[in-house]
């Protein structure tokens, strides 16, 4: 049987119709199906995380003598009263060591000593703020770096009033009112300027018994007359009442009274080399090692008589008279001078201070020039 045209056109159309139909319902699935699936990933109750870990403190700290491990060192060189009652506390009485100050606080943080720390400073630096609308950029500097010991290195401030006057209204700040601080156990301050290697061995001082409220610990040569490199202070009100009576109430001399000091007898011998100072590295022979020297002590005072200080860029003639002979003890010598330079820059922002000039001398019948 033939089919006639208008058939055939019937069935094309059909045909047509039937596909697009078939192909719009498979579309229309898919998209159901992916709308489901979507619905059910917003609906579905999301797994609860497990608790995160109970925070611990590191592991290491430091290199203590003997000891591996922090909580090994903890549980047998714990301070009396724990570490929150101990403190390095730093006493800054001119400008130019506020830096030396931040320098401790910083090698205290990256090391992660769990002493507290103080820095006391004269209350008049915060008055001139207060008064003077445009400061003296020494000034500005000043309280730009005590602002930074604050917020990076946990330090906290204390402004405190000078105690003695002397001369023409000189102000006096004696390190005997350290022993106000009646909230630690134990003090320890370090006369300026230093250079920290290791807080592990300064830490330790903190455990060390004490059988007099302030002691010092001189790195000098033996039999070489010098002021303690380190403090040691347990404060209390009898022994600041007793020792401020002691002071003279003129021509108070800071480091008369670190001379008189008691010295603490005997380090332990593992804690020998916790202290040294740069002035003793010229009586060193042959034998001294630079590189076993600045790896195994912790603290260096930068103290040479010759010298006008490690914060200034002090004349060639003074470095050569000043520095050891031997090379071994002078390459020490030099290498403390330049990392306290380059921690001063790191740290502070502040290059070397130029060498004061010296006093021109007036000559007879010379008008001195104002």
């Amino acid at each position: 049987m033939l089919l006639t045209s208008s058939q055939i056109s019937m069935a094309i159309s059909s045909s047509i119709v039937f596909v697009f139909t078939s192909l719009l319902f498979l579309s229309g699935y898919v998209l159901q199906q992916q709308t489901v699936r979507s619905l059910q990933a917003v609906i579905k109750p999301k797994p609860i995380a497990p608790p995160p870990p109970s925070p611990v403190l590191a592991k290491h700290f430091g290199t203590p003598p003997g000891h591996s491990f922090y909580d090994k060192y903890l549980a047998s060189n714990r301070p009396k009263g724990g570490w929150v009652k101990v403190a390095y506390a730093q006493l800054v009485k001119e400008q130019l060591h506020v830096c030396n100050a931040l320098m401790l606080f910083a090698v205290l943080e990256e090391q992660e000593s769990m002493a507290q720390r103080i820095m006391m400073y004269p209350k008049e630096w915060d008055q001139q703020a207060s008064e003077q609308k445009t400061l003296d950029p020494t000034v500005e500097t000043s309280r730009r770096l005590l602002r930074e010991a604050a917020k990076r290195y946990r330090v906290m401030l204390q402004p405190v009033e000078p105690m003695l006057k002397v001369g023409q209204g000189e102000s006096v700040f004696p390190l005997a009112g350290l022993l106000s601080l009646l909230g630690y156990n134990r003090l320890v301050y370090l006369p300026p300027s230093g250079l920290v290697l290791d807080t592990s061995g300064l830490d330790h001082l903190f455990t060390l018994p004490m059988d007099s409220n302030m002691l010092g610990i001189s790195a000098g040569s033996e039999g070489v007359a010098t002021t303690p490199s380190v403090v040691l202070l347990s404060p209390s009100k009898e022994a600041y009442q007793t020792t401020l009576e002691s002071l003279p109430s003129e021509n108070y001399d800071e480091e008369t009274f670190l001379s008189k000091l008691p010295l603490l007898a005997d380090l332990p011998e593992d804690q020998i080399y916790i202290v040294a100072k740069t002035s003793s590295l010229r009586h060193e022979d042959d034998a001294f090692d630079a590189a076993d020297f600045l790896d195994t002590t912790s603290y260096i005072h930068i103290s040479d008589s010759d010298m006008l200080g490690p914060e200034y860029d002090s004349p060639r003639e003074m470095v050569t008279s000043a520095r050891p002979r031997q090379p071994q003890p002078r390459k020490a010598w030099q290498d403390v001078y330049e990392k306290y330079r380059q921690r001063r820059m790191d740290i502070c922002g502040l290059d070397l201070e130029p060498a004061p000039k010296p006093a021109r001398t007036v000559l007879d019948g010379e008008e001195p020039k104002v």
